[in-house]
């Protein structure tokens, strides 16, 4: 069936819609056809604007990534790397929090334009200059973005759900079954409460981490 286009529809009414029934039904809820259903046209239309579910979740994706992009903005620069790299990373943590599995959303994606590159250059740039190697530069940066949309997707699948009031993992009945291994039981509490604590302590683990192995 040739996709026939819709006049009235553009890439960023679906994205926008995309965005909306993600934050109502989760990614297993974000088909094609609700989101057609929800901006009242037939599922075939969509497919003038994205070949595929992927193509889709790559464009949401990217919108994500201006819309962080223009907060970071709001921030100013910042003259030293490591508040770069605690910033920029707290910042992608935001806005990966900012929908309903976000992070799996944005983990693999493909970003459909460059907008992203000038912001990458001035903070690898930042880390260059303070003696890291263009190729340490990267593989720090790497790190730090490996461990946030990590980090958030085990947040997101653990903790509490502010989309639909679930409440998060239940760490006392995970304690009683693990009573037996009382360091593992405790662990819990560590790991399923506070995330902004641990995302906090994680990440600064990170800094230090490539500081003293890749700088230099």
């Amino acid at each position: 069936m040739t996709p026939q286009r819709t006049p009235k529809l553009d890439r960023g009414q679906v994205v926008d819609a995309a965005l909306n029934l993600l934050d109502e039904a989760g990614l297993d809820g974000l088909t094609l056809r609700a989101i057609a259903a929800r901006l009242d046209v037939k599922a075939p239309a969509l497919y003038w604007h994205f070949k595929d579910k992927q193509a889709l979740l790559d464009e949401m994706a990217t919108e994500m990534m201006r819309r962080m992009t223009g907060r970071a903005a709001q921030d100013g620069p910042a003259e030293d790397w490591r508040e770069t790299y605690l910033r920029t990373m707290r910042t992608l943590r935001a806005e990966l929090l900012r929908h309903r599995d976000g992070a799996k959303v944005y983990s693999g994606s493909r970003f459909t334009d460059t907008g992203y590159a000038a912001g990458l250059d001035a903070s690898l740039r930042l880390l260059t200059e303070a003696g890291f190697t263009p190729a340490a530069a990267a593989r720090a940066w790497q790190t730090a973005y490996s461990y946030t949309i990590g980090y958030v997707i085990e947040e997101q699948a653990m903790g509490p759900n502010p989309f639909d009031g679930a409440e998060g993992y239940d760490v006392d009945a995970r304690a009683e079954r693990l009573a037996a291994h009382p360091l593992a039981a405790e662990s819990g509490r560590v790991m399923f409460l506070d995330f902004d604590e641990g995302f906090e302590q994680g990440l600064a683990a990170v800094l230090a981490g490539v500081e003293a192995t890749l700088l230099g």
